[in-house]
């Protein structure tokens, strides 16, 4: 122990070089460029890959409703793939549906308190479904019954007791 420190006591003499003159920092030159040059049109920005950048949020109409609600209204092909998907995994399909479609408050204002959280549900869950196609005939009818409002799917576990799926099937005919 004694002679790891004694030999660490004992350094080499550091040679200076003289032959570079120390010169004051005057700033960094015009011609370094850390930041690339701003363009005159936004959307003509890319992210450094073949993808270039585009809108995705519109700052005055931005309400997103469910799952999938950011997408082109789905087709019933696509609707009949999500309800297998649920039916697939052992879930009961069950159909709501709400005018307002999102939450908000309108009854009382105090914390934690918000209206819309709970859609009206369209008949009772689908317990022991097997057929997409039932589905969407139950879809079809609510819409038809209630053509202002918006219509969703949702999938409920009966093992866990939660719902494991949801998404907007139909928005209100405006």
């Amino acid at each position: 122990m004694a002679s790891i420190s004694a030999s660490l006591a004992v350094s080499a003499p550091v040679e200076v070089s003289t032959s570079i003159p120390n010169r004051a920092f005057s700033g960094l030159s015009k011609s370094a460029s850390f930041f690339a040059p701003k363009s005159v049109n936004p959307l003509a920005i890319n992210n450094g890959s073949r993808v270039n950048a585009m809108l995705v949020v519109d700052p005055y109409s931005n309400l997103k409703y469910e799952t999938l609600s950011y997408l082109p209204p789905l087709t019933d092909e696509q609707i009949a793939k999500q309800v297998d998907y649920i039916i697939r995994n052992g879930w009961n399909p069950c159909i709501e549906f709400d005018r307002v479609g999102s939450v908000h408050r309108t009854n009382f204002s105090g914390s934690g308190y918000y209206d819309g959280r709970y859609w009206i549900m369209w008949k009772l869950p689908m317990f022991g479904c097997t057929d997409a196609a039932a589905v969407l005939r139950e879809i079809a009818e609510c819409a038809k019954e209630h053509p202002d409002s918006f219509v969703r799917v949702l999938g409920f576990s009966a093992l866990r007791q939660v719902q494991c799926a949801g998404f907007l099937v139909k928005k209100p005919s405006v």
